[in-house]
């Protein structure tokens, strides 16, 4: 059994567009926006769909907490997002929310839709059938890399890391 899934990406802080990550400064930021592919569309509505998004969002919470909690120790910051809410988990001192779907679109350039008042991500292969949530760190690359390897060697069931592409 697999116990996370997850595909991400590392990207630098951006600055000249609209994305406003949680930190009060963003040089050396890194973003890392992760998927993870559900068992169905998530713009559907019911339990059955309520118990999957609340199933994939308790795995990101528990892979984002050991990463964050790691770059913390090794006195790097970071926090990773609510996707619920759009706030920070660590750093409570911001009020700003995070637009999940906002920063898919901009740093990887996939598609978006209205769906009953929300905008939904739509994953170039897996649709709506995706949940989108993303943590932050101003860790090195080779220290994040180092963090997430031993949060995955820590995990009971391992092999969540489907796509790492360093910048």
């Amino acid at each position: 059994m697999v116990r996370f899934q997850l595909a991400f990406t590392l990207h630098e802080h951006p600055r000249a567009n609209c994305l406003r990550p949680p930190a009060r400064h963003n040089a050396g930021l890194l973003i890392v926006p992760t998927c993870q592919h559900s068992k169905m569309d998530l713009v559907q509505t019911g339990e059955v769909v309520e118990e999957e998004k609340d199933a994939l969002l308790e795995k990101f919470m528990e892979f984002a907490k050991g990463v964050c909690n790691k770059a913390t120790d090794r006195g790097h910051w970071a926090d990773y997002i609510d996707p619920c809410s759009g706030l920070p988990m660590m750093h409570t001192d911001c009020t700003a929310p995070y637009g999940e779907v906002d920063g898919f679109s901009a740093l990887l350039g996939y598609q978006t839709a209205n769906a009953a008042g929300c905008k939904v991500l739509i994953h170039p292969c897996w649709g709506t059938s995706v949940y989108p949530a993303t943590l932050f760190t101003k860790a090195p690359v080779n220290v994040l890399k180092k963090v997430i390897e031993e949060v995955e060697s820590e995990s009971i069931d391992t092999g969540y890391y489907q796509n790492f592409m360093s910048i």
